[in-house]
């Protein structure tokens, strides 16, 4: 059943991990999935440098005040270096059945581009072939989180970095809260009951999900010891080479996944059709469900959760550590044997720099990889990000582990929406375990 599962996951990954950048990308590019005339360029002696990414900018001529944060970064980049980078972009029309993971393994295997924007799966693939350059060395490196370090390392190479580092957690109505008198939940004990006392007060379903990101509440449980008890290194190696299991960090968070679906606090057949926010936004912008799971992003968006009409927090999950932040990133890379390696590497420590992930991180209002750069947040966003600043954190994709997290973690949870018992799922994070320590 895993193995069957695999290109579902590819497709997945993505969509899982790209929840804070949709709102803010432009589409996927145009019709010939670049965004530049790249022989033109050759043509004229410029310096170039070739991008693989998802999304698309205008022609590199056009000064369009309507490009997205990265796309302002690129242009410092390009104004400092006298360079050209031109956009090779993915769209799903071009590659058909070939997913954008699929695409940029086949890309970076041939040496086809110097930068990709790379998910944390085909980045650990990369990474392991030897197919990517270690960044160690870039300066803008100095100025990066812990957190973003220990998430993109693999083989002792830091082989990504992102312009952002996207959290995820509880997005809550409190006013609804203060309706009940009920304290803001720290705990997996705290959140039952608090879901009881809204069950007994008329609201039928007091946790509104989708199929995509339920597995923050098990990533929470699973792992906040793991990241946050001062022995993260030991116990990863411990799950790599298997004296741990992962079904045993995993259980407590899918039995209480079970239990909120027993108690009728999850309504798991909506949950298992429903894109994000497809089946929950409204139901949580009319008041009548007082807790969701969103992205940091969300919380900005006029289309998403920006504008309520109550008072929202934006909390952690809850955890035997108190409430704590999904997060998830996704990397740029270098190909190990990239054509134009130095300008790529140039063109990267200019947008990572801390000047231009201040752009980026203004433009967006998003968390920056520098512990150097920070925006001010909107009030509903304080209390997770003062977790953040503490340092308290669970990674929901981290490169050092053999076992994707994410993806598979997403997949293994729809699962038990779809009746899948606790230990079948158990069972299926066993499989990935020995499939990944006999690869």
């Amino acid at each position: 059943m895993i193995s069957n599962n695999k290109k579902r996951l590819k497709n997945l990954t993505a969509i899982c991990l790209a929840g804070a950048t949709v709102l803010t990308m432009a589409a996927c590019g145009r019709k010939n999935g670049s965004g530049v005339n790249l022989a033109q360029m050759e043509e004229s002696n410029v310096k170039i440098v070739n991008l693989f990414s998802p999304m698309e900018k205008m022609d590199a001529k056009v000064k369009n005040v309507a490009r997205s944060a990265a796309d302002k970064t690129i242009m410092l980049a390009e104004e400092k270096l006298g360079v050209e980078v031109g956009y090779v972009t993915y769209t799903a029309e071009n590659y058909q059945d070939k997913t954008y993971d699929d695409v940029t393994l086949d890309r970076a295997r041939n040496n086809m581009d110097d930068i990709y924007l790379l998910n944390p799966d085909t980045m650990r693939t990369l990474g392991e072939e030897g197919k990517l350059r270690d960044l160690s060395d870039l300066k803008c490196v100095n100025n990066l989180r812990d957190v973003v370090k220990a998430a993109n390392i693999i083989d002792g190479k830091l082989v990504a970095i992102p312009q952002e580092v996207v959290a995820y957690g509880l997005f809550i109505n409190k006013d609804m809260f203060n309706r009940y008198s009920l304290p803001l939940p720290e705990t997996p004990e705290d959140f039952l009951e608090c879901c009881k006392v809204f069950k007994e007060n008329g609201i039928e379903t007091p946790v509104g999900a989708n199929r995509w990101w339920l597995e923050t509440f098990v990533l929470a449980q699973a792992y906040a010891d793991l990241y946050n008890g001062g022995n993260t290194e030991a116990e990863i190696e411990a799950l790599n080479n298997g004296d741990s299991k992962y079904s045993d960090y995993m259980r407590p968070g899918f039995e209480f996944l079970q239990e909120m679906i027993d108690l009728g606090y999850i309504d798991a057949k909506k949950a298992y059709v429903s894109e994000a926010m497809e089946g929950e936004r409204e139901d949580f912008l009319a008041q009548k469900i007082p807790i969701v799971m969103a992205y940091w992003g969300a919380a900005n968006t006029e289309t998403a959760y920006g504008n309520p009409d109550f008072e929202m927090l934006v909390i952690g999950f809850p955890s035997n550590r108190g409430r704590v932040p999904i997060i998830t990133m996704t990397g740029f890379g270098i190909g190990n044997n990239a054509e134009h390696a130095e300008d790529a590497a140039a063109v990267l420590d200019i947008i990572l720099s801390d000047e231009a992930l201040q752009i980026y991180a203004e433009t967006n209002r998003v968390i920056s990889p520098s512990k150097n750069v920070e925006v001010e947040c909107i009030p509903a966003l304080k209390p997770l990000n003062d977790r953040i600043q503490e340092n308290v954190y669970v990674l929901g994709s981290n490169a050092g582990l053999d076992v994707e997290q994410w993806g598979n973690t997403c997949l293994i949870v729809r699962d038990l929406l779809n009746g899948a018992t606790v230990d079948e799922c158990m069972a299926k994070f066993d499989q990935l375990q020995e499939e990944a320590f006999n690869k």
